[in-house]
C-alpha cells in the first residue's frame, strides 16, 4: 500500500531523525515521518505545506498556498518502514498533517517496525482502527480550539473527546495563542473528565520569542489549573523549518 508524505526541503520525503520537541516526549531522541493531507484547517498551522494546496480557499494566515506535486510524494509502505528503520531510533512519531486519514498504510508500515515505540500526533477527530491501534504506544491528541478557525463540529467532536479521555495512552496537548483560550481548555476538561494530569498548554509560536513571551502568562495559568507546559524545542533549535 501507498504511503502520501510530505516532502523536505530537497523534494524527497519528510522522514528524518531528530529530538521529539513537544508534549510528553520531549527531548527524547526519535525517528519522525510526517505524512500529506489533513481534514481540518487551522489557520495558524505550521505545516500548511501539507494541506493548504493551490485551489485550496481554506483560510491560512499566510495567505500562501502550496504546489501540490512539489509537497507531496508517495513511498510504498514497506519502503517508508525501511527508511525509518535505516535511521538507528527505537522510537517513531507519526506526524501530519493528519495521520490517521492513511490509518490502514500505516498499519502495514507499522507490521515491518515490530520492535519500534509508536506514537502518534493527531487532533483527534478520527477513532483508529484496531490493526494499526494494537501497534500504538501513545497518542499525542491535539484537539483544535475556537482560535485555530475550524469548525467546533469538525473539531471538537464529543464521542472521540470522550474516547481519548478513557484512553490511558493519550495525552491531550492543546495550543494556546492568548490566555482566553485557556478557559475553552477547562470546559472541554470538564465536559469530557479529561485527566488534569496528561493535559499540556502549548504556545502558539514559530519563533522562540513569541514562544517565550507566550510561556511568561502561560506558567501562572498552569500553576492555577495543574496542567502541563509544552514548550516547542525544535523551534529554537531549527527555527520553523521542514525536517527537523
Amino acid at each position: 500500500m501507498t504511503l502520501v508524505l510530505a516532502t523536505d526541503e530537497t523534494g524527497g520525503p519528510e522522514i528524518f531523525a531528530s529530538v521529539q520537541g513537544e508534549g510528553p516526549s520531549a527531548g527524547m531522541p526519535v525517528a519522525f515521518i510526517r505524512l500529506s493531507r489533513c481534514n481540518l484547517a487551522c489557520v495558524w498551522c505550521d505545516t500548511a505545506y501539507t494541506w493548504h494546496f493551490d485551489g485550496d480557499e481554506r483560510p491560512h494566515r499566510s495567505g500562501e498556498t502550496f504546489d501540490r506535486k512539489a509537497n507531496q510524494v508517495t513511498l510504498q509502505a514497506a519502503d517508508a518502514a525501511q527508511r525509518i528503520a535505516a535511521l538507528g531510533q527505537n522510537r517513531l512519531v507519526i506526524t501530519g498533517g493528519e495521520p490517521t486519514m492513511q490509518a490502514g498504510k500505516l498499519a502495514e508500515m507499522l507490521e515491518h517496525l515490530p520492535d519500534m515505540r509508536v506514537e502518534i500526533e493527531t487532533n483527534g477527530t478520527v477513532k483508529p482502527p484496531a490493526r494499526l491501534d494494537v501497534r500504538v504506544d501513545q497518542y499525542n491528541v491535539s484537539p483544535k480550539l475556537a482560535h485555530s478557525g475550524n469548525p467546533a463540529e469538525l473539531a471538537l467532536k464529543p464521542d472521540m473527546l470522550d474516547h481519548w479521555a478513557s484512553e490511558p495512552r493519550a495525552w491531550f496537548k492543546f495550543v494556546i495563542a492568548a490566555p482566553g483560550d485557556v478557559d475553552e481548555v477547562l470546559s472541554l476538561v470538564e465536559r469530557h473528565a479529561i485527566p488534569r494530569d496528561r493535559v499540556f498548554l502549548m504556545p502558539e509560536g514559530t519563533d522562540s520569542a513569541t514562544l517565550r513571551e507566550r510561556m511568561e502568562w502561560l506558567v501562572p495559568l498552569c500553576l492555577k489549573h495543574g496542567f502541563r507546559l509544552s514548550d516547542r524545542a525544535h523551534i529554537h533549535l531549527f527555527g520553523d523549518t521542514r525536517g527537523t
